[in-house]
């Protein structure tokens, strides 16, 4: 498509979602918590190629920053407002996106649950509910040009130029040309070079 036309169609969207954006700022100074998430939520229920430029034109203007040129799938949830997505990126249906900053060109596969660290829970006191006991929240950075396959869980960073295999939870960060899977998710070898299985 024209990157002209493109343009175009992304601002009739900002039109379209001019009243839901107005309501979403409204809300935001009545209640002490950001409404945020809920509006994610119902954004998310919008099928197709519509939804996705309803997701993109409302998250330009409410998430730290959003280009106009990506894809935001089906069913997928954002809660925090400190968020970056790159352009060029795409993330399929059903995925559930905390605090992070998703870099250029890269692929966000199905089902992928991005968190906001692995501290979000204190646990230390056996006394207080894990409820009341508060935590931590950390930005999580996936690098440029990364594939993230279905089902992933996201703790940790991910450097630029990585694989992350189906199904895999990354607690540790990941340094850019890596592919990496399982739980937790371990070293397969660099893009391109092969890794001593001994070494890991």
């Amino acid at each position: 498509m024209n990157n002209k036309l493109k343009e175009l169609i992304a601002y009739l969207f900002v039109v379209v979602c001019l009243p839901l954006l107005l309501l979403f700022f409204i809300s935001s100074i009545i209640f002490k918590e950001t409404p945020f998430s809920s509006f994610s939520q119902l954004l998310s229920l919008v099928p197709g190629k519509i939804g996705s430029y309803l997701r993109i034109a409302f998250y330009r203007y409410t998430m730290s920053y959003c280009h106009t040129n990506v894809v935001i799938s089906f069913a997928t949830l954002f809660s925090q407002r400190d968020t970056c997505i790159e352009e060029g990126v795409y993330i399929g249906p059903q995925c559930n996106i905390g605090m992070s900053k998703i870099g250029k060109n890269s692929l966000i596969a199905s089902g992928v649950h991005i968190m906001s660290g692995k501290n979000q829970h204190n646990f230390d006191d056996i006394n207080t509910p894990i409820q009341q006991q508060g935590g931590k929240f950390e930005k999580i950075s996936i690098g440029e040009d990364c594939w993230i396959g279905n089902g992933s869980l996201i703790m940790a960073n991910i450097g630029d130029k990585c694989i992350v295999g189906a199904g895999s939870v990354v607690v540790s960060d990941v340094p850019d040309h890596s592919i990496v899977a399982g739980n937790p998710a371990k070293l397969i070898k660099m893009r391109n070079t092969e890794v001593d299985p001994g070494a890991t």
